[in-house]
């Protein structure tokens, strides 16, 4: 885009950069960054079809399985491949997030903010016939997106999507867990999951969506669930049992991911779209005060809160952002590694060869445009600890 290239941003926003260390002139390749697509395995061996279908070649990522990039010019939407659901567009920055997890098949996974759902997409792939994949957002059209997306990549079988606050969300993964039958309860069980909605389910949701995204009531609300997902044959009372809090540690995820809400100052693409939406857009949704300053960095550190506390122990979180300032990174991290005894950050072993930088924190890493062709991503794995060596861990 024109004016992105002559980096003719508003002061505001200029000001932004400038308080923050970042400098402008890394918005000025944004429109040489490729998109990034990612093989439903499967169709490894489709390549040349998939080519010929979009018309322009797809070169290999050789640092990220399954991935290829394609010209930035380039629409993936109308051709058969993509409706056909043989691949997906996924920022490669992301699919590294995904991918130090070390998301192996059987795994328990929970994907703390998941729309629009590529990320979540990828887990699955990862599980393949074993495990499940458990998806958290605040925004009820975002998860609609979302639960479209498993459904149109067949996907769906070992996941579940919840209308959550993920700074608070606390449903375990069901197929951990034994339950005790519930003689008192009077309570429908889970069936097969279906689109179709009584009348007065149906009149509830649409109040909920125009008044707001969450729940009134703070429970988190399944939007969607598969067949192998552990919800079906469960009650209520059954899927939402809290849970005591050292429960967790044996009983919850494998892994998490908390990409965590930002700025998204790192995404290049969407500050590009700032040029057509008007620059007081950008203002509202990237640098209100509300959004910018403290309470934005204590929401993600809440996010990561709760994400580690799901996790089991000998578990392994990632926590990322597409925002390139240190508050929203390297602060959030050294904060919580100063409270929690039980948290190690990790090396990200497979990372020794993507083309990323370190960031402030050592074993923390950095996506940016300059060094790596994506979008800006900070990366940061953390260990829950079993207490003999958090213990040592003080010590």
């Amino acid at each position: 885009m024109e004016g992105t290239s002559k980096l003719e941003f508003p002061e505001s926003f200029l000001s932004f950069l400038k308080a923050n260390g970042l400098d402008p002139s890394i918005y000025a390749g944004g429109n040489s960054i490729p998109r990034y697509v990612r093989l439903k395995p499967g169709f490894e061996n489709a390549v040349q079809q998939i080519e010929s279908d979009i018309n322009c070649k797809l070169d290999e990522v050789k640092w990220l399985p399954g991935f290829y990039s394609i010209p930035p010019h380039v629409h993936i939407a109308r051709s058969k491949a993509y409706q056909q659901g043989m691949m997906y567009g996924i920022d490669a920055a992301s699919g590294a997030a995904v991918s130090a997890l070390g998301i192996s098949p059987g795994d328990h996974v929970l994907d703390l903010c998941a729309a629009p759902g590529a990320k979540l997409c990828m887990m699955l792939d990862l599980l393949g016939d074993k495990g499940s994949a458990t998806g958290v957002d605040v925004a009820r059209h975002r998860l609609a997106a979302c639960r479209t997306l498993l459904q149109k990549y067949g996907l769906g079988q070992r996941s579940r999507l919840f209308l959550a606050d993920g700074t608070i969300f606390s449903v375990p993964p069901t197929t951990n867990l034994t339950y005790e039958p519930c003689l008192d309860c009077h309570e429908d069980t889970f069936k097969q999951w279906t689109s179709r909605r009584p009348y007065k389910e149906r009149k509830q949701e649409a109040k909920a969506r125009k008044n707001s995204v969450l729940p009134h009531n703070g429970q988190p609300e399944i939007i969607f669930y598969g067949q192998s997902s552990g919800v079906i044959g469960l009650k209520k009372k059954e899927l939402y049992r809290p849970l005591d809090k050292n429960d967790y540690a044996f009983c919850g995820y494998d892994k998490v991911l908390v990409d965590a809400e930002c700025t998204h100052d790192g995404s290049i693409k969407h500050i590009q779209k700032f040029e057509q939406w008007g620059w007081t857009t950008l203002e509202r949704r990237v640098l209100d005060a509300e959004r910018t300053d403290i309470s934005l960095a204590s929401l993600q550190l809440n996010l990561l809160r709760n994400g580690f506390r799901l996790l089991k122990e000998a578990g392994t979180l990632v926590y990322s952002t597409c925002s390139l300032t240190h508050a929203q990174n390297e602060d959030v991290v050294d904060q919580f590694l100063a409270e929690n005894s039980s948290a190690e950050l990790q090396e990200i072993e497979t990372a020794k060869d993507w083309p990323c930088r370190s960031g402030r924190t050592p074993k923390t890493l950095r996506f940016d445009p300059a060094t790596s062709a994506t979008s800006g991503l900070f990366v940061a794995k953390i260990r829950k600890l079993p207490p003999n060596e958090a213990e040592k861990n003080v010590l």
